[in-house]
């Protein structure tokens, strides 16, 4: 875009950063398998107990809208219970087999990494309860992010005045800054946490001696768009 005042530059750009997770999420499931719905039921309901308990002693609360960011939280969110069946090879049929697994679905949220390696063990320690799932997480006012957002708009500043320079003028003054896609770019977020996952197997979290988990450290993207006006160009032949 080309006016009396000078040239339009459209740009966007992106700046990424490492920050250390601010809280773990651990999924996990407890599971137990009866002769009948109620005793099954009856036996997720005490292992439960029995976690909850051990998470108990050491600080964790429940988590609910009023917990905040306490140290240590856990939730039983889900529960199933699912009547077991098999194929019988002579018959072609799929079978009851007379027996009920129940399960109920665990979080447990942690903030304080250095209770991290105490957490597996405490985890370990119950050998109902199957941990399938690991995810590290970035606050969304955590200190860094006003450094990467920072550093995405020196970044779309240099890029203009590269413009600028190979038309043979300069940046004058900055007309907007956005986030990706809000001056009609591509509509993808304009900051974003980019996850890391780690997952445990049964096998793993179960063994004595099994290793701490250690905390993964999180990439922070921001991406800008931003629209810079310059002195005026005179092109070659014009």
């Amino acid at each position: 875009m080309n006016d009396a005042g000078g040239v339009v530059l459209s740009v966007s750009a992106e700046a990424r950063q490492l920050v250390e997770p601010d809280y773990a999420v651990l999924d996990g499931l407890i599971e137990h398998t009866a002769e009948s719905k109620v005793e099954a039921l009856r036996s997720v309901t005490a292992s439960l107990d029995r976690l909850t308990a051990d998470l108990a002693a050491r600080g964790a609360v429940p988590f609910d809208a009023g917990a905040g960011r306490r140290p240590l939280m856990w939730s039983a969110h889900s529960s199933t219970t699912l009547d077991q069946r098999h194929h019988d090879k002579e018959t072609g049929r799929v079978e009851r087999t007379g027996q009920v697994t129940a399960t109920v679905a665990v979080r447990v949220t942690v903030r304080d990494m250095d209770t991290l390696e105490d957490l597996s063990g405490v985890l370990a320690a119950h050998p109902s309860l199957n941990v399938h799932g690991v995810t590290w997480h970035v606050d969304w006012d955590n200190p860094a992010w006003p450094q990467v957002r920072a550093a995405a708009i020196g970044a779309a500043i240099h890029k203009a005045r590269d413009y600028a320079a190979a038309l043979g003028a300069t940046v004058r003054h900055v007309e907007h800054i956005a986030d990706a896609g809000l001056l009609g770019g591509d509509t993808a977020p304009g900051w974003r946490t980019r996850k890391s996952t780690a997952v445990a197997a049964r096998a793993s979290i179960e063994q004595p001696g099994s290793p701490a988990l250690n905390p993964l450290p999180q990439e922070l993207i921001a991406t800008i768009e931003a629209r810079f006006r310059t002195t005026e160009v005179s092109l070659p032949g014009t």
